[in-house]
């Protein structure tokens, strides 16, 4: 099979190399999946560069999130148990964290039903408690992650400001159904944000970025209000002072996902069925901003290292299969049109 991997740390477009290479065997409560598509994540290209929390052992594969297909036939979404990961035709997961994949949700959006939005959700409802009326205040509000928590809370009932870096991904964000999009390139983030709140803040504010925008989430949060600290996009981890926190009356949440799949694996089951209700009557639907083959997965890690696209960015192994197919039958379809 056909798999990327990575030999030694580095930026992903020079670091990831396509290779040939024999199709993982499961171990133990492990299944082998074909992978029907890969969303990336920042953690992606934090495993390349060797600056993430979790450190798989060189040669690994990235793709820590998947939509695939069991050897019976049925169509699920896993995160890949590394080295083996999801950019590549074949991946391995652990048997019990394997879900299904919602029907209402085609492979690429399936696969994006699940990092960015059941960090969202713990995020939102399970940290935060974010209230129908709440005003959430969500940064990166055009990414990945933030794209997810922007419907999540539309869902719940919140009124949406979302912070973005430029007109392109503030036409995306009012797309998503924010009820206010700020600039923060163009527009003082604060002070707008209090325009906004008549003075009092955000109830709840969903900081996946760090660095100066969590020094903007200090000023702009309300009286008891919740700062959910999600990442580090920025690159920039903040040290938030605590007199601040004190004489405001505001609390600062950490959030780290992953340890829900060992601490209380049932709460991220409930999630998942609750995200899976939300995708079937449409209140959630991920937005999935490019689909590309998986010859195009290291230039595409290195689009989201840069932080220059939008939602999420796919890779499917089988499009370059579709493509030819599709090119075939445009083909035939030239020819009977002249032969008649």
């Amino acid at each position: 099979m056909r798999a990327w991997q990575v030999h030694e740390n580095g930026e992903p477009s020079e670091v990831m190399r396509l290779h040939e290479v024999d199709r993982p065997t499961p171990g133990d409560g492990q299944v082998l999946l074909k992978v029907r598509a890969a969303n990336i994540n920042f953690p992606d290209a934090l495993m390349c560069r060797g600056q993430y929390q979790v450190r798989p052992p060189l040669p690994f594969t990235p793709g820590v999130e998947i939509c695939g297909e069991t050897e019976d036939g049925r169509r699920v979404i896993a995160n890949p148990a590394l080295p083996y990961g999801g950019f590549a035709e074949y991946a391995v997961a652990d048997a019990a964290a394997v879900l299904p994949a919602p029907e209402a949700l085609d492979d690429a959006e399936a696969a994006a039903l699940h990092i960015g939005y059941q960090t969202g959700w713990f995020g939102l409802h399970r940290r935060a408690g974010l209230e129908s009326g709440e005003t959430l205040l969500v940064h990166a509000a055009a990414g990945g992650v933030g794209s997810a928590a922007v419907q999540l809370g539309k869902a719940a009932g919140a009124t949406v400001i979302g912070v973005v870096g430029g007109a392109d991904k503030a036409a995306v964000a009012r797309e998503l159904g924010c009820d206010l999009v700020i600039d923060r390139r163009a527009e003082d983030v604060v002070a707008a944000v209090k325009e906004a709140t008549g003075g009092r803040g955000a109830d709840v504010i969903y900081d996946p970025v760090g660095g100066e925008a969590y020094t903007q989430s200090a000023k702009a949060v309300a009286f008891e209000g919740r700062i959910v600290v999600v990442g580090f996009a920025s690159g920039s981890i903040p040290s938030p002072a605590l007199n601040h926190a004190l004489v405001k009356n505001y609390s600062i949440l950490g959030l780290h996902w992953g340890l829900y799949n060992t601490k209380d694996p049932k709460l991220v089951q409930h999630c998942h069925e609750q995200l899976t209700e939300l995708a079937a009557r449409g209140a959630v639907k991920p937005l999935v901003s490019e689909r590309v083959p998986l010859e195009g997965a290291a230039a595409a890690v290195q689009r989201v290292a840069d932080g220059v696209t939008t939602g999420r960015v796919a890779v499917l192994p089988g499009l370059e299969e579709l493509q030819e197919l599709q090119e075939l039958q445009e083909l035939q379809e030239l020819q009977e049109g002249g032969a008649a």
